[in-house]
């Protein structure tokens, strides 16, 4: 992507709103966040109904999905645009929003996933092409983190941006995340790709 793109994982990501349903969580201040020098404006919103053509943006262009196996149909799209509306208990999914031009402007989200024998949040971000190289994934990703230290819910954080995903990569590093090994993904299915896993201590 992370979206600033990351990889997403199949099993869960495809299921996750076939359990219990809640709305999604109020919106975020727009705060200037600042890490390791990067600052940006922005705020997050939850996720709405109106946030299909921001979904095609991301998850429907080629560009946006050379890590990802290549862009999802319409179809797809709209599939998951559901499961965006309507979300699993401590799982969020939110749109970016750049408080200067008042654009949502990408995506940044956090869900439960079972990892290595426990349970762990997987965080994602995507940032439209002409947003990018303004920090704002890295602003918008820190008030992600900030909402899951809030949640609570689990200790360690993990994101897993494809090897080749050379700006991800670096936004973990930016954020604090330690790079434990690199693994195997299939996403979409029948497409395998290799990602870092890096971990965040939500608790440190």
């Amino acid at each position: 992507m992370t979206h600033a793109n990351t990889a997403n994982r199949q099993v869960r990501r495809e299921r996750v709103s076939e359990g219990r349903k809640r709305p999604a969580g109020a919106p975020t201040r727009g705060v200037v966040s600042r890490v390791r020098s990067v600052s940006a404006t922005v705020t997050l919103a939850p996720w709405g109904g109106g946030d299909l053509p921001l979904l095609e943006r991301l998850m429907g262009d080629p560009r946006m999905t050379e890590h990802l196996g290549g862009p999802e149909s319409p179809e797809k799209l709209r599939e998951r645009q559901a499961r965006y509306e309507q979300l699993e208990p401590g799982d969020r999914m939110l749109k970016i929003v750049d408080v200067a031009s008042g654009a949502g402007v990408g995506s940044v989200g956090f869900w439960m996933k079972e990892w290595r024998g426990g349970e762990v949040y997987e965080v994602g971000w995507m940032v439209v092409p002409e947003f990018q190289g303004r920090g704002i994934a890295v602003a918008a990703t820190a008030q992600a983190i900030e909402l899951a230290k809030q949640d609570d819910m689990h200790r360690f954080m993990h994101a897993f941006p494809n090897v080749d995903n050379a700006a991800s990569n670096a936004i973990c590093r930016k954020l604090g995340f330690e790079l434990l090994e690199t693994c195997e993904f299939e996403f979409p299915e029948g497409h395998w790709m290799t990602c870092n896993d890096w971990r965040l201590d939500l608790r440190a």
